[in-house]
C-alpha cells in the first residue's frame, strides 16, 4: 500500500518518486555501505571453500564428492536456523541479531584452518551455516522497513552485487594468499587463507553495535518530518521490531517462492562453487591465473546486474524481467556444455551465465515481498529463503557426485538448464492474477 501520490496501479508518479529521492538517497548512504560490506565478508567466507579446494583437497586427500558434501552441509546449519533466526531479529532488533550473526560466523570461519579430517571439515561446515544463518533474510526484512517495494529490487541489487565483489576480491585474494603465504609460519596456503579472510567479520561485529539501529522511528538522524514521509509511502510502516507473527509459514504462495528460489540459488551456487574448477577445465593450470580469470564474470556479472535491476524498478515489471534473466541465464549455462574451443568464447558465456542468473535473485525478491503483509513478512521471507537454499544442500553434492563418476558437469548444466526454466513458468503462474505492487 502507497500513499496517496502513487497511481492506482502502485507505481509512484513522478512527482511522488522525485520529492522522495532526497530522503531515500538519505537513507541509502547510512544504512547501505556498512551492510553491504558485511554481506561482502559473509560471502566470502562462505564461497571461498571453492578457491581452498585448489589445494585442500589435494592436501587433505578429500575426493570431488567429500568436498561437494562439505560445501552443502553448510546449508543443512543454514535452512534449520533461518527461520528462527529471522523471528528472533522481529523480536529483539537487527543490531543484535546482526552482532550476533558476524561474532560467531567469523569466529567459524576462522578455525576451519584447523580443518584435518573430513569429519572435522563437515562440523565445521555445518557450524558456519547455523551461526550465519538469519543474515541475508534478515538484511531482506530490514530493508523492507526502509525502503518501498517499487525500490528494493535496485537496493536488493546493490547486495547481490556484493555476490560479484566477493568473488572478485575472492579471486584477487584468495589465489594470492595460497600460493604467497604457504609455509609461513609452517601453515598451508589455505590455512591463511580462512583466518584472512574470516577475521574482517570479528571487527564488522563491534562496529555494527554502534553504527546500526533496529528501526527508522528510533534513530536521530531523520527528522521527525522525514520518518512520517517514510512511514506514509511504506502504507505499514514495515514489520516492527518486537512483533512476531507466524502468518508468514501459513501461506502457500509463500511455498511457490520457495520452489522458484530453490532453482535460482541451485544455479547461483554452480557458479559461486564451481567456477574456479570449470575454469581450470577451460585449459587454464596455474591457480592464480584461474583466480584472475575468475574476476572477469564476476566483475561484468556486478555492473549488469545492478544495470538490469533498476531497469526492472522503473519498468515495474518484476516478473517480466525476472522471467527474461533467468531464461537467458539458463541457455548461457547449457550451451557452456558445448565446450567452446577458445578461452575467450567460454569466459564470454560464463560471464553471460552470472549476469542474467545473479540479476534474476534481485528482481526476484522484489516480488514476495509485496505479497506479504507486515506481520507475515519476517517469517515468510525466512521460508522463502531457508527452502530455496536447500538446494545448497542438494547442488553442491550431486554436481560433485556427477563430476566423480563422468568426469564432467554437462549433465549437471542441463538438469539446471531445465530446473531454471521451469521456475520461470511457476512464478509466472503464481503472480498471473494479480498486479505487481500490490501487499497481501
Amino acid at each position: 500500500m502507497y500513499n496517496a501520490t502513487t497511481r492506482a496501479n502502485g507505481v509512484p508518479s513522478a512527482t511522488a518518486d522525485g520529492t522522495d529521492d532526497a530522503l531515500y538517497r538519505k537513507i541509502s548512504r547510512r544504512i547501505i555501505p556498512f551492510l553491504f560490506i558485511c554481506y561482502v565478508v559473509s560471502f566470502l567466507d562462505r564461497i571461498n571453500i571453492g578457491f581452498a579446494q585448489l589445494q585442500l583437497k589435494q592436501d587433505l586427500g578429500f575426493t570431488d564428492a567429500m568436498y561437494g558434501l562439505g560445501a552443502g552441509v553448510f546449508y543443512i546449519g543454514y535452512v534449520l536456523f533461518e527461520v528462527p533466526s529471522n523471528l528472533l531479529l522481529a523480536k529483539y532488533g537487527a543490531r543484535k541479531s546482526f552482532v550476533r550473526i558476524m561474532l560467531l560466523w567469523g569466529a567459524a570461519s576462522v578455525v576451519m584452518m584447523f580443518v584435518a579430517t573430513p569429519n572435522q571439515f563437515y562440523v565445521l561446515r555445518f557450524l558456519l551455516g547455523v551461526f550465519e544463518a538469519g543474515f541475508f533474510p534478515g538484511i531482506v526484512l530490514y530493508l523492507t522497513y526502509w525502503f518501498p517495494a517499487r525500490r528494493r529490487a535496485s537496493v536488493m541489487s546493490i547486495f547481490f552485487a556484493g555476490v560479484m565483489v566477493a568473488g572478485v576480491l575472492g579471486g584477487l585474494l584468495s589465489g594470492w594468499i595460497m600460493r604467497d603465504m604457504a609455509g609461513v609460519l609452517g601453515m598451508k596456503g589455505w590455512q591463511w587463507m580462512f583466518v584472512i579472510e574470516g577475521a574482517p567479520a570479528l571487527a564488522l561485529a563491534v562496529v555494527g553495535h554502534f553504527w546500526l539501529q533496529d528501526h527508522p522511528r528510533d534513530v536521530a538522524w531523520l527528522s521527525a518530518a522525514e520518518k512520517a514521509r517514510l512511514a506514509a509511502d511504506l502504507g505499514d510502516g514495515g514489520t516492527r521490531t518486537g512483533h512476531v507473527s507466524a502468518a508468514g509459514l501459513r501461506n502457500p504462495r509463500v511455498y511457490v517462492f520457495a520452489i522458484v528460489y530453490f532453482a535460482m540459488t541451485a544455479a547461483t551456487l554452480t557458479l559461486n562453487f564451481w567456477m574456479p574448477l570449470m575454469i581450470r577445465d577451460f585449459g587454464v593450470s596455474d591457480v592464480v591465473q584461474v583466480s584472475l580469470y575468475s574476476v572477469i564474470p564476476n566483475a561484468i556479472g556486478a555492473i549488469g546486474l545492478l544495470i538490469i535491476a533498476r531497469r526492472a524498478d522503473r519498468r515495474a515489471s518484476h516478473p517480466r524481467y525476472f522471467a527474461i534473466c533467468a531464461t537467458g541465464g539458463a541457455i548461457a549455462l547449457v550451451a557452456l556444455t558445448t565446450h567452446p574451443a577458445s578461452l575467450v568464447a567460454a569466459l564470454a558465456l560464463l560471464s553471460t551465465a552470472t549476469v542474467l542468473l545473479f540479476a534474476a535473485l534481485p528482481i526476484f525478491w522484489a516480488i514476495p515481498t509485496t505479497y506479504l503483509s507486515a506481520e507475515a513478512r519476517a517469517g515468510g521471507i525466512a521460508v522463502i529463503s531457508s527452502v530455496g537454499i536447500t538446494s545448497g544442500i542438494v547442488s553442491p553434492w550431486a554436481i560433485g557426485r556427477i563430476k566423480t563418476a563422468t568426469g564432467s558437469m554437462d549433465d549437471a548444466l542441463y538438469i539446471l538448464g531445465a530446473l531454471i526454466v521451469l521456475s520461470v513458468f511457476v512464478l509466472l503462474a503464481a503472480v498471473r492474477n494479480r498486479p505487481q505492487g500490490t501487499a497481501q
